[in-house]
């Protein structure tokens, strides 16, 4: 399995992972009232799931696959942004 399949499905985890997060902090809204320590341990179980992202890096120049210049986004890239190397080939 190439870098870019394996950072495509921890895109994938993440979506799933966001949607467990807005449901949990709706049903304990639903349940229990409105609570920030919900949307807190919602919040630090995503940023928890999410540091897998930081391994993903292109092998020829250690660039991250989710980064596009100073900014995080949810999908990564297919050709390294730096050095243009082709990740789903490798």
């Amino acid at each position: 399995m190439t870098i870019y399949e394996h950072a495509k499905r921890h895109a994938w985890f993440m979506a799933g992972a966001l949607v467990l997060a807005v449901l949990f902090v709706a049903v304990v809204d639903r349940f229990f009232g409105h609570s920030t320590i919900a949307f807190g341990v919602a919040i630090i179980g995503l940023v928890i799931a999410n540091r897998r992202m930081l391994a993903y890096n292109c092998p020829t120049c250690g660039k991250n696959l989710f980064f596009r210049g100073m900014f995080a986004v949810p999908w990564p890239n297919r050709v390294c942004g730096k050095c243009g190397t082709d990740l789903g080939a490798r």
